[in-house]
């Protein structure tokens, strides 16, 4: 747990981290957030439905036809004039008429030179009607809404109010966009029309428009948005209804922030400033007609288009075009995004993002990051874990684009994705550079008792490991110099250490070659055990093929101690090992106190094992093994020694003398030798001890010397029994006597 609490706590912090982020929501990431919501709209973009709105475009080839613009005012108002016989339910402006028609006769007077013909026209062209006022007399008689152009700066010129505006819930103009003044049409114009409205249009940090402002604020009036005062007059409604909530739910006065708008019999649900996202469709010639179509083309056909819908008359013609940047295209008029906002009110279809968007978000966000730390740390590892991260971000993109393409809500994956792949890089990396220290612990507490190879395997699989003690079967090995007190005093102390490094280098390396782990070394013993750290299956097997080679090893090195000797005019003393191999279920793990610790194994197997060495002395034999170890590894040659009670234990012990390997154990003389052993044997638990004498007599001349010590030792005990015979109650377990 204590190393996983760093983990936990990283989690913590990532988690912190996005939710600080998703506050502050930096320009960065809201970029990639709207871009997302434009790849959605480039994806699958509203489908064109038929709806009552038309824009008139005054394109290039209307400028053709009709003439360079700003077209005379007495040629607008025949425009409207046609309009309103087609049956149009209202007229709107996308262009504002803020000057004076230059055409009108007394406006063209001001520009000609004042000579004495000119003169004599005045009198009789001053009397011709003013086009201002054409328009004007036209545009009383017509459904006509005119547009304005908001500015932040300039002198305070607000347009008249041509509408009643009511809130409910408190009056949310604090959370509108704010202006300081307006290119506004002129007066008479704006007195005969029906309606004004405002055709500011937003832009987001990246240029492009994704939204548009319903309502908006010029000191302290609102005004309505080109779009909404088009659709108020098309329905001859008086009155626009803003609807709003208090923070917290509550309606506060200037706190109130709006929801929706009604107008007329139509409700449109806004955003926190009045705004509405644009579900945009891809380009329709359905929704536009030329101007220039007005005057020329068939009238039974554009009464059939213009009856009863409202036209959106704007410039397309190159030169003219007020255009803006959408998510589906790089220019698009004015006039076209204003048409596509009333086609969404008049639909009823909304791009929504509502206001418990981001606590949602949020909330996924802090359980997806929560979650996947919490499996990192405790249950998964890291490829497990990006595969589930990997999901539950698949799962979050999947459901943002279904809530977009089902209920047209406007659902941010990136927050959520943010948080899952911040959590695992970060917790991912912690866990590679703790299992990176852990490698190089094990390597560095290892590398002294284990072979290369085993380190390796440790270090790329530390769970192998159970750190604290646990129980396990165990096979142990204790080997020790026989008769090192009189080799260490024919030495120096500098040629004992010499002789010490020779001797437990190559001991230790036959170990370490056989998968063993050195426990420790005692003066010249090693105490070393098998199947821990990493698990051994044969572990008795593999005990027992490095004892007898290890006595190999030694025959190998003793010619040169041999030759040593003689060089330096000593005499020489045969090295010779004892080595007692012993099976069974020890505590094995990092022992000691909290100052200084080893990698150790503890228990009455560890005892039996050192037990076993000793008696290496009195039996004569190079390696003896207990009856688990033999029991698993009876391929090999053995030979039974006796039963023996080992101090510390009640129990009686049957041991065997290991005299070697498989081919041994299958040699014909070996066999024959084994076989008399056993009978001899038998014959000493029967207490027949004249054929038990016979019997190992015969064994020491087949051994040809190399079990002399064995036997002698059998013969001298057979004497001893034969004064003192032990009872018939005997059970034939030897103790040994020092003990």
């Amino acid at each position: 747990m204590k190393r996983r609490l760093p983990i936990v706590l990283i989690g913590i912090v990532v988690l912190g981290v996005v939710t600080g982020l998703r506050v502050v929501d930096p320009l960065p990431v809201l970029r990639m957030r709207l871009a997302v919501f434009d790849a959605y709209q480039r994806i699958q973009p509203r489908n064109y439905e038929q709806a009552p709105v038309r824009v008139i475009d005054i394109d290039n080839e209307s400028l053709k036809r009709l003439g360079q613009w700003p077209w005379p005012r007495t040629r607008v108002a025949a425009l409207v004039d046609r309009l309103s016989e087609y049956g149009a339910a209202a007229i709107a402006f996308a262009v504002v008429f803020a000057e004076p028609d230059r055409t009108s006769p007394a406006q063209a007077l001001k520009d000609w030179p004042q000579t004495s013909e000119v003169r004599r026209l005045t009198h009789i062209l001053s009397r011709l009607p003013d086009h201002d006022h054409v328009l004007a007399s036209v545009f009383s008689s017509a459904p006509v809404v005119l547009g304005f152009a908001p500015d932040r700066y300039g002198e305070a010129r607000p347009p008249p109010v041509k509408f009643g505006f009511a809130y409910s819930g408190g009056n949310p103009a604090s959370a509108l966009e704010q202006y300081e003044s307006a290119i506004t049409n002129l007066v008479p114009l704006q007195k005969a029309a029906s309606g004004v409205g405002s055709l500011a249009i937003s832009l987001d940090p990246d240029g492009l428009v994704r939204r548009i402002a319903l309502l908006a604020r010029i000191g302290d009036q609102v005004y309505p948005a080109l779009s909404v005062e088009a659709l108020r007059v098309a329905q001859r409604a008086t009155t626009i209804v803003a609807r709003s909530s208090g923070v917290g739910g509550h309606s506060s006065g200037t706190e109130a922030v709006p929801t929706d708008l009604k107008i007329g019999r139509f409700t449109v649900p806004t955003g926190p400033r009045g705004e509405v996202w644009l579900h945009y469709t891809r380009r329709v010639p359905a929704r536009t007609i030329s101007a220039w179509q007005i005057f020329e083309a068939d009238s039974a056909a554009l009464s059939v288009e213009l009856e009863g819908r409202i036209a959106l008359i704007g410039a397309s013609a190159s030169g003219l075009q007020n255009s803006k940047a959408t998510p589906l295209n790089a220019a698009e008029a004015s006039v076209t995004i204003h048409a596509q906002a009333l086609e969404q009110m008049l639909l009823g279809r909304f791009l929504q993002r509502p206001d418990w968007s981001d606590g949602v978000e949020a909330l996924i966000s802090l359980t997806m990051g929560g979650l996947l730390a919490f499996l990192l740390a405790f249950r998964l590892g890291p490829i497990a874990g990006a595969l589930v991260g990997a999901v539950a971000t698949a799962s979050v993109w999947a459901a943002s684009w279904l809530a977009y393409t089902r209920a047209e809500l406007l659902f941010d994956p990136l927050y959520p994705t943010l948080s899952a792949v911040l959590t695992y890089l970060l917790v991912s990396s912690l866990q590679y550079l703790n299992s990176e220290r852990e490698r190089r612990r094990i390597r560095t507490a290892f590398s002294r008792y284990l072979a290369p190879t085993v380190v390796e395997r440790l270090a790329q699989h530390p769970k192998d490991l159970k750190l604290g003690g646990e129980n396990r079967d165990l096979t142990l090995m204790f080997c020790d110099i026989r008769g090192f007190t009189s080799i260490a005093e024919s030495m120096t102390a500098e040629e004992l250490t010499q002789f010490i490094n020779r001797f437990l280098t190559p001991m230790s390396q036959v170990i370490l070659e056989a998968g063993g782990t050195i426990d420790k070394y005692m003066g010249d013993a090693i105490m070393a055990f098998w199947n821990a750290p990493l698990r051994e299956p044969q572990h008795h097997l593999a005990a027992c093929r490095a004892a007898l080679k290890m006595s190999s090893r030694l025959a190998e090195l003793t010619p040169d101690w041999q030759a040593e000797a003689e060089r330096a005019g000593k005499e020489f003393s045969p090295v010779r090992i004892g080595v007692g191999l012993n099976s069974g279920p020890c505590c094995v793990g990092n022992l000691g106190s909290e100052q200084r610790f080893d990698y150790s194994a503890l228990g009455d197997t560890v005892n039996v094992a050192s037990r076993l060495e000793q008696q290496t002395k009195i039996y004569g034999v190079n390696i003896i093994v207990g009856e688990d170890t033999q029991r698993c590894a009876e391929q090999l040659a053995y030979l039974e020694l006796d039963r023996v009670r080992v101090r510390g234990r009640s129990k009686a012990l049957s041991i065997y003398c290991l005299a070697g390997d498989e081919q041994k154990a299958a040699d014909p003389d070996f066999v024959a030798l084994r076989t008399r052993h056993d009978t001899a044997l038998a014959a000493y638990r029967r207490q027949e001890w004249n054929e038990a004498t016979a019997g190992f007599e015969y064994c020491r001349k087949l051994s040809a010397g190399e079990l002399e010590d064995l036997y002698s030792t059998y013969i001298v005990r057979l004497e001893v029994l034969r004064t003192y015979p032990p009872g018939e109650d005997w059970d034939g377990v030897f103790r040994v006597p020092s003990e």
